[in-house]
């Protein structure tokens, strides 16, 4: 394992590649809605990266297991049942869903990745705490990003307070680190103990991304090659900040 400490002017550039990125977010966000189309975010995403002189990271990016099949789009957008690497399509959201956007931004040679699940117009009490829980096991998971602490400590913290709340954590996709590459070392499971696992030290970049499930964390692949999604059909979200450690708090590179 090598793990990359990043200048502060490189922490710099990732700052700017996560704001371009979450601007991108913001925009997808404010358009979903009932009746609106994936593919119709994927483009606003898009439009968002270039016209701040980005590009985007996950535009094809190597399927390992299908070399013949890069992924084909800017994002990815998976909806209930689909926890990552949903691709954009003409298929039209409904009232109720929950879809979760992932984008990833490139800007002078480094990377800004992080994710969202948010609700198309309204979804039910159980939706709405799915993703509540989750987006606090981010902020948890931020919050234990500190210099001196252990990696398996940021990874307990996450996977304790979503089965605390009588959720699971997916164990067959994790965090990363990341910077000129989307995907660096370390991986960081939503799963471990603590006192485990490398030293937390300044300069470190990680993109921290809780994934849950409401039932069983039993995964598989679409035919397409890239979507993954919930064998027993039920839902599942995801949230996810890249953030760079710091002597002190967590420096959160894409807000």
């Amino acid at each position: 394992m090598a793990i990359i400490i990043k200048s502060s002017a490189e922490i710099e550039l990732m700052r700017r590649a996560g704001r371009i990125n979450a601007l991108a977010l913001e925009a997808m966000v404010r358009a979903v809605r009932p009746g609106v189309t994936t593919l119709e975010l994927d483009r606003i995403a898009a439009e968002v990266i270039r016209a701040h002189g980005g590009r985007p990271a996950f535009l094809h990016y190597p399927n390992r297991n299908m070399p013949d099949r890069p992924y084909p789009a800017t994002i990815t957008a998976s909806v209930n049942d689909e926890l990552v690497h949903g691709i954009p399509s003409k298929r039209r959201l409904k009232n109720g869903d929950i879809l979760s956007l992932d984008c990833g931004t490139v800007w002078q040679g480094f990377v800004g990745d992080s994710a969202v699940t948010v609700p198309v117009g309204r979804i039910s009490a159980r939706a709405a705490r799915l993703i509540e829980v989750t987006r606090q096991a981010l902020e948890r998971a931020i919050a234990a990003c500190r210099a001196g602490a252990h990696l398996g400590d940021v990874s307990a913290t996450i996977q304790e307070w979503v089965e605390s709340q009588g959720y699971q954590v997916v164990r067959e996709y994790t965090g990363h680190g990341v910077g000129r590459e989307m995907h660096e070392d370390p991986e960081i499971p939503n799963w471990g103990k603590r006192d485990r696992g490398p030293i937390l030290r300044p300069g470190m970049t990680l993109a921290l991304e809780p994934m849950v499930t409401v039932g069983a964390p039993i995964l598989y692949v679409k035919p397409d090659g890239w979507t993954v999604a919930t064998v027993d059909g039920q839902l599942c979200a995801h949230f996810e900040h890249t953030v760079a450690i710091t002597d002190g708090e967590a420096d959160i590179l894409t807000l």
